[in-house]
This record gives structure tokens, sequence and C-alpha cells, in this order.
């Protein structure tokens, strides 16, 4: 694995973490957290909303789903 899949896979997994522990949050709000942009948090939410692991009841809000997950 290269190192920038690496660390997309490490911020991915952060994201879903920073969800998980703070609630319903925003994409601007995920994006202030890890100092980068929407649309970069955009494409990781869009790999956890693919997986089953969140879900955006309102347009531009997210939160957890109940899906079991593992972290390691």
């Amino acid at each position: 694995m290269n190192q920038t899949t690496s660390r997309m896979l490490n911020r991915v997994k952060a994201v879903y973490l920073y969800i998980r522990d703070n609630g319903t949050v925003s994409t601007t709000e995920i994006a202030e957290e890890f100092d980068t942009t929407d649309r970069t948090i955009q494409r990781d939410l869009k790999v956890l909303q693919h997986n089953g692991l969140v879900d955006s009841p309102v347009r531009g809000s997210w939160k957890i789903t109940n899906r079991k997950v593992k972290i390691s």
C-alpha cells in the first residue's frame, strides 16, 4: 500500500471515530477538525457511507450507523 493510500485510510478511520465520539456533525466541522477541505472530507465520508458506517439524515450532517465495526 502506498503512503497516500495509507494516509487516506488513517484519516477515514479518524473521521469515523470523530463522528462516533461527537454525535451528529457537519462536513465543515469535520474538515476544520482535520485541517483539510470540505471536498476531501466528502470523499472520506463517501467511503464510510458506501460501507454502511455513516449516514447523512440531513444534507451536510453526518452520524454513525448501528453497523458493528471492529477498529484495529
